[in-house]
């Protein structure tokens, strides 16, 4: 009798377990994230809310809702071999970069699921999007670190009020939530399980993820990964000019670069002392600084290389970049404050949650000084780096638990493929890290990217080599391509010119109301060419004041509009090779366009001085004179967009 009324309450016990598990997630669908944007309205994407317990260990209390995004796979199968991807920071959501994933190889055979982690992007609650652009302001300061420390301390602080204020459990935001929001989201899109891709910050979560839920993986693929989050910061700074040396030899290497940038090494610790002693101002649009300026001193210098080890393209203009920061070159500088504006990017508010529980704790600023003095020349590690062990010392303020770090010991026993990308010049998870993440697994293969830094598995090659291998995981990839490809390109002969930006951003950015008077003064010196030419040969009656006039606005239009086609051929030639050239100028062999600028400035300026001497034996003034200010408006066009002073 007991045995039968044993079944009994557990036939009631179970459907009510089960009923309160499918509560604690529910997934809702929504039309679309972006509204106003008709290129993804044409793409089979499914949108949606994933709504979880804010707190896992709570499963009844406060909820959030974690934004999805599903890109159907272009191929309808019965087996979709859903990819999910993590992106990293922490602090970034993946669905903003759904671009890059619309004509990605993998979304062939697989749907791709992108999902703004707790935190971040268009999940709610919303954090503290905003603190990104509070501390560009703070780096915008003729300040010293300290000063800069004390101020994010202080923005963070507010941050985390903020957050307490609108009863925020801060304490609930870390990888361990994050995977189980995972493994919700699989069960709501009905995957028996799906190939998990982590990058940079996003594959120690993918990890956490594999080894706390590894039922749910079908394959890892994690690109520029942390391999122990106990040395994180510990050794940040022998990461990054362990990446840099790089850097100063291979262009000791190269001819064309070491004739033009010799010594660089010495080049770049000079230009520490020289911002040490006297930090550069330069004029940044409004927009992106509110005060108009931005002082560059030896730390800003130091991030802004370290940044540029992040990607193979500005890995290229390294020396460059060196070079103009050395010169102290206003005009290049002052373009390469918006590439800090994005660098500021990621949601900080969860950034100190995820960060201040799991990765500063179990690092030590004494070890970070430690490995920031076999470096002397540096004068000290990274600040940037450096002030997250201030601000988490005043965030952990009141933490009810000392984070630890979270076991990892079931991977070794995980028998799923994994494929691990690693980046030569990567100064945040460098290529050490993947032999060692590497070696972690069982059945893993590692694809070393020689000439690459941060994330190479989104590079043309990379992207190819991770869609085989989510295809046929268990195949070792092929990765000759990517092998062969072992020389930095540098660029070299590069005409310094801060105009070719100015101009570049105006193009990109298109504002048809700016544009119209330019447009105008263009159809209008090439309409005087056509008519003014036709005049001089079928009137040949003309006075010869007139004929005179009028050949020479027509080599003058001849001039300005030459001039702008060649500046645009320039600058979509040059964005081809290599985007960021564009922040200093284009390759020599555009040298001529600004020397035929000068002429047409010099053309221009004789028409409307022989204009005003001869007026009097001028025919049709009125006609001539709007020619001659739509040259003038020209000229006036190249100097707002910097070519001439």
């Amino acid at each position: 009798m007991k045995k039968v009324l044993s079944l009994f309450f557990l036939v009631l016990i179970v459907p009510a377990f089960a009923f309160a598990q499918t509560k604690a997630f529910k997934l809702e669908k929504v039309k679309t994230f972006f509204p106003e944007d008709k290129q993804l309205s044409q793409e089979n994407i499914e949108w949606g809310y994933l709504t979880v317990p804010e707190n896992w260990d709570k499963p009844t209390g406060k909820t959030v809702k974690i934004a999805v995004a599903v890109l159907k796979s272009s191929i309808k199968s019965k087996d979709s071999n859903p990819v999910v991807y993590i992106d990293g920071g922490p602090g970034s959501g993946g669905i903003e970069g759904i671009w890059a994933w619309l004509d990605h190889p993998l979304r062939k055979n697989s749907d791709i699921v992108l999902f703004d982690v707790r935190g971040t992007g268009r999940s709610l609650p919303k954090f503290c999007p905003d603190l990104g652009k509070k501390f560009l302001e703070i780096l915008a300061k003729n300040q010293n670190s300290t000063q800069d420390e004390q101020q994010k301390t202080i923005a963070s602080l507010e941050c985390k009020q903020d957050l307490l204020n609108r009863n925020i459990d801060i304490s609930a935001y870390n990888s361990k939530s994050i995977v189980k929001d995972l493994n919700a989201l699989k069960s709501a899109l009905h995957y028996e399980n799906w190939n998990v891709y982590g990058v940079s910050y996003g594959t120690y979560t993918a990890q956490v993820y594999a080894n706390d839920f590894p039922q749910d993986i079908k394959s890892l693929t994690l690109d520029s990964s942390i391999s122990d989050i106990s040395e994180y910061y510990n050794n940040n700074t022998a990461n990054y000019m362990g990446s840099l040396k790089k850097v100063f030899t291979a262009c000791e290497n190269d001819p064309n670069c070491n004739k033009q940038y010799p010594n660089l090494e010495e080049a770049y610790y000079e230009t520490i002392e020289k911002l040490e002693k006297k930090p550069i101002t330069v004029k940044v649009d409004n927009r992106i600084i509110s005060s108009g300026t931005f002082t560059y001193n030896a730390e800003d210098f130091k991030i802004a290389i370290q940044q540029s080890l992040y990607q193979k393209r500005l890995i290229e203009v390294i020396p460059l970049l060196i070079s103009e920061f050395n010169k102290g070159n206003k005009n290049t500088l002052s373009s390469l404050v918006a590439a800090f504006s994005g660098a500021l990017g990621l949601d900080y508010g969860q950034y100190y949650c995820v960060s201040c529980n799991e990765a500063v704790p179990n690092n030590s600023i004494s070890e970070f000084n430690k490995d920031a003095r076999n470096y002397k020349a540096l004068k000290g590690g990274l600040s940037f780096y450096k002030s997250d062990f201030v601000v988490c010392d005043k965030w952990n303020l009141g933490a009810n638990k000392q984070a630890g770090i979270n076991d990892l010991s079931n991977l070794s026993k995980l028998t799923i493929p994994v494929l691990v990308f690693a980046g030569a010049f990567d100064p945040i998870t460098p290529a050490l890290n993947g032999k060692i993440t590497f070696e972690r697994f069982k059945n893993a293969f590692l694809v070393n990217a020689p000439i690459s830094g941060h994330t190479p598995g989104f590079s043309i090659i990379g992207v190819q080599i991770a869609e085989r291998f989510i295809k046929n995981p268990f195949q070792r990839p092929d990765t000759k391509e990517l092998d062969s490809d072992n020389k930095v390109h540098f660029v070299t002969g590069i005409k310094i010119s801060g105009g070719i930006s100015n101009f570049a951003n105006s193009i990109n950015e298109f504002n048809l109301l700016f544009f119209a008077p330019f447009f105008t003064a263009l159809i209008i010196a090439l309409l005087s060419i056509f008519i003014f030419a036709y005049v001089l040969i079928r009137k040949r009656e003309e006075k010869t004041p007139d004929k005179i006039l009028l050949a020479l606005i027509i080599i003058t239009s001849l001039l300005g509009i030459f001039t702008i086609i060649g500046f645009v051929l320039a600058v979509n030639s040059t964005a081809e090779l290599n985007f960021y050239i564009l922040a200093f100028g284009v390759p020599d062999q555009f040298n001529y366009l600004f020397i035929l600028q000068w002429i047409f400035i010099a053309f221009t300026l004789i028409c409307i001085l022989y204009f005003l001497l001869k007026i009097k034996h001028i025919s049709n003034t009125g006609v001539v004179a709007t020619i001659l200010f739509s040259l003038l408006l020209i000229g006036i066009y190249f100097q707002y967009w910097g070519f001439l002073f």
